[in-house]
């Protein structure tokens, strides 16, 4: 932890592509992940999902 301050930063970003596109800007190393929902978060689209994850066990 006490080195937490001397070496570079490094970050991943969940989200708004703004915020990794400012860090960027400020030389930090960015990896910007593009997540989603499943099932782009629609409960009756998850609920089939998850009965497929249990036909495939």
């Amino acid at each position: 932890m006490k080195d937490l301050g001397r070496k570079p930063l490094r970050v991943v970003n969940v989200g708004l592509e703004i915020f990794a596109d400012e860090l960027k800007n400020q030389s930090v190393a960015v990896t910007q992940v593009r997540w989603r929902p499943p099932a782009g978060g629609k409960p009756h689209l998850l609920e089939i999902l998850e009965k497929l994850e249990e036909l495939d066990k």
